[in-house]
């Protein structure tokens, strides 16, 4: 019998790291890049808040009405029965109503108005019969009703935003609502990204009979493509180990973190690990992923270095799954919009081997019921790039689990809010 090396279809493969442990491995190490700008908050959607921010005022800074209607003294709504009220003035949005409204009378109040002292009740305006300068109302409403409190959003001297907070639209609005015109968020990350290997090339050159071009790149130029990371395009770099060790050592000097593809396998010729080795340090590169399995973390000068695979799949599901973690912890992210993973039905039949995490391509659907279901996009190959762009969600087969049933619940994570 000969002897064999390991190779991507062994579960017991020595010094295979499952998923999760690699992660938290990945997370456990990488710092802070520390850091911040300022900004004007019509520029910092998309950006991680590096300060905490309280508000120097109440909102709504007024009590104020809540609705087009009248506003009335409580001790005026009847029991039982109606009540006639006299109009005695109109107060508006913007304005300050003087005037004092007596017991029996009403005040015409439009939404956003200030409430005059001693009225604390808004009646809609649907909900009254006008009668010349009166308004007959009955017995449905209650004390207290369509008025906003002075403070009912928030109070003065609360801390309305985190540091850590990525931020969204309605935070952005939130600032503005406060007049707060510019807010510290953490620097860009620098990310420096190449492509290895002698038989890729560039869009506008000629790969001939035994080339193809480099997609990795360009997906990965598109997933970085985020208002908080700046990337460096080192292009294809010549595959042989004193190219990468020069090319992954100037890198180091100016980048937070480095994405290569390819050149991480134990072929004769994948020259990254090598190269790795040589300029930096290893944390490890085989983790119990499919696609993904030779992925390369560790070091080198003042960046943390990502190797991915070669395989333009692999590039994509090791970037979302490890890498794009990592880099949000870098950037100082504690809260962001959570991408769910939840269950899906199977309609068909999944291969799968236990001992790794396997993330296949899948399209899932929502049935009138409310059931979700995914089906797979067809050939699972990791070099197969197509099996994404068909798809609209991953499906997670977990570490220990086996082949699923067609009708099995499978875990799926929808690429909306991800990409």
């Amino acid at each position: 019998m000969i002897t064999t090396q390991p190779t991507c279809h062994d579960i017991d493969e020595p010094g295979l790291i499952p998923l999760d442990e690699a992660l938290a491995r990945i997370l456990a190490a990488v710092p802070a890049a520390g850091g911040y700008e300022r900004l004007a908050i019509e520029k910092a959607r998309g950006r991680t808040l590096a300060e905490a921010v309280t508000a120097g005022f109440n909102v709504p800074a007024q009590t104020n009405s809540a609705v087009d209607g009248y506003a009335v003294h409580s001790s005026d709504l009847p029991a039982e029965g109606t009540r006639t009220l006299k109009i005695a003035g109109k107060a508006y949005a913007g304005e300050v109503f003087n005037g004092a409204i007596k017991p029996g009378q009403c005040l015409r109040i439009m939404t956003g108005a200030m409430m005059p002292e001693g009225l604390d009740t808004v009646i809609m305006q649907e909900l009254v019969e006008a009668r010349g300068d009166a308004v007959v109302i009955d017995s449905r409403h209650k004390s207290g009703q369509n008025v906003r409190q002075a403070g009912e959003d928030i109070r003065q001297g609360q801390t309305i935003l985190h540091p850590g907070k990525w931020l969204t639209p309605p935070d952005i609005g939130l600032l503005a609502s406060l007049g707060i015109p510019e807010v510290n968020v953490s620097r860009k990350l620098r990310i420096a990204i190449a492509s290895t290997g002698d038989e890729i090339y560039s869009i506008g050159t000629h790969p001939g009979t035994a080339g193809l071009y480099d997609s990795n790149r360009y997906s990965l130029l598109a997933a970085l493509d985020r208002p908080d990371i700046e990337v460096i395009n080192l292009g294809i770099v010549e595959d042989k180990p004193e190219a990468l060790r020069q090319a992954f050592e100037q890198a180091g000097q100016f980048a937070d973190a480095i994405i290569s593809s390819g050149g991480v396998s134990a072929g004769e010729a994948d020259y990254t690990k090598t190269a790795l080795q040589a300029s930096g340090q290893i944390g490890f590169w085989k983790v119990a992923i499919k696609p993904g399995r030779p992925l390369a973390f560790g070091q080198i000068g003042n960046a943390v270095f990502f190797g991915l695979p070669g395989n333009p799949v692999a590039v994509l599901v090791t970037f979302y799954f490890v890498v794009l973690p990592a880099l949000e912890k870098m950037l100082g992210m504690q809260t962001k919009p959570v991408a769910p993973v939840f269950l899906a039905r199977a309609l068909e039949d999944l291969r799968k081997k236990p001992g790794r995490t396997e993330v296949q391509r899948g399209i899932i659907e929502q049935d009138q019921n409310g059931e979700w279901s995914v089906r797979s996009t067809g050939q699972q190959g990791s070099g197969v790039l197509s099996s994404m762009s068909r798809a609209n969600a991953f499906i997670i087969l977990e570490h220990d689990r086996g082949s699923v049933k067609a009708g099995e619940w499978v875990s799926v994570k929808p690429f909306a809010g991800m990409f």
